[in-house]
């Protein structure tokens, strides 16, 4: 699946014919249905190499579904917004790890995780120690993943841009800036007063915690002796985090139209090729945050 600026999935139906196959009858639901397809080949191709137990099999995502395309894009559930906001539907998604005999299966953990931590995890898992001359983001999910310990006490940052709009420990998130988008609705039917704002807004001196586990939609903010504990809970992780902060240069800071995939194999049967740059142009990437 490739995708194009629009934020719907362009899928190659040459092979696996699942154009309009899905119930939904949009990309998007079609773009599921392969993937739960593609992903039961895989599985099924390691148990006949006879290397299933043997492989770390790990399904995420890079963030939540496309709300701003509304019908034809997916549902976060209960999440609020979606791609491109800093609340859960946008930044929250299932992780699945699958490992026969190494992972018990029918496990839920409420371990706070993120795709940076499969790096770690990984090289862990490898037997790789990893250079000590600089900072990982990431940690070693292995000792909840194998339940060797229940939980490992972190935190998760909400970065948009350069900015950090919130942070998670345990089962509170605390913003610190609101912003959903000025001209583009990332929260269609789900606005929430003071959080969901059209621009953006520093709460950095009286932040909004919100009780995750109890309201993962972020519509109640906490008050009194909650919001009290909340803080006091989050507030010296984001201390140490921006005290030990680190300006970096983008690895991925340049853009060039012309090497993304406009025309997928297959986009012609459903007649949604899109028409390919002549030159290529070099520019650095300008992000909307």
């Amino acid at each position: 699946i490739s995708s194009h600026p629009g934020g719907e999935a362009v899928v190659s139906t040459q092979s696996t014919g699942f154009h309009k196959k899905s119930i939904r009858g949009t990309r998007y639901g079609d773009s599921v249905m392969e993937v739960d397809y593609g992903v039961g080949q895989i599985l099924g191709r390691l148990k006949d190499l006879g290397i299933d137990k043997n492989t770390l099999v790990v399904f995420t995502s890079d963030n939540g579904a496309e709300t701003l395309i509304k019908q034809k894009g997916g549902n976060n559930g209960p999440l609020l917004c979606g791609k491109q906001t800093t609340f859960d539907g946008g930044m929250r998604e299932p992780g699945i790890f699958w490992w026969p005999g190494k992972i018990a299966p029918g496990q839920v953990t409420n371990q706070l995780g993120t795709t940076m931590d499969i790096f770690v995890t990984a090289a862990r898992l490898a037997g790789l120690p990893l250079p000590s001359d600089r900072q990982y983001d990431g940690i070693d999910l292995w000792p909840v993943l194998s339940g060797e310990v229940k939980n490992i006490d972190r935190a998760v940052w909400y970065y948009r841009g350069n900015e950090m709009f919130a942070a998670r420990v345990g089962k509170y998130k605390v913003h610190y800036w609101t912003w959903s988008h000025e001209h583009y609705e990332f929260c269609p039917g789900q606005r929430v007063s003071n959080l969901t704002t059209f621009h953006q807004v520093n709460r950095t001196l009286d932040p909004i915690v919100i009780d995750m586990e109890n309201d993962p939609g972020e519509k109640y903010f906490l008050n009194g002796s909650h919001r009290k504990t909340g803080l006091q809970l989050v507030q010296p992780w984001v201390d140490e985090h921006k005290a030990t902060l680190v300006p970096g240069e983008p690895s991925l800071n340049y853009c060039d139209k012309m090497v993304m995939n406009w025309a997928p194999p297959g986009c012609e049967e459903i007649n949604y090729c899109l028409p390919v740059p002549s030159t290529s142009s070099i520019q650095k990437c300008g992000w909307d945050h």
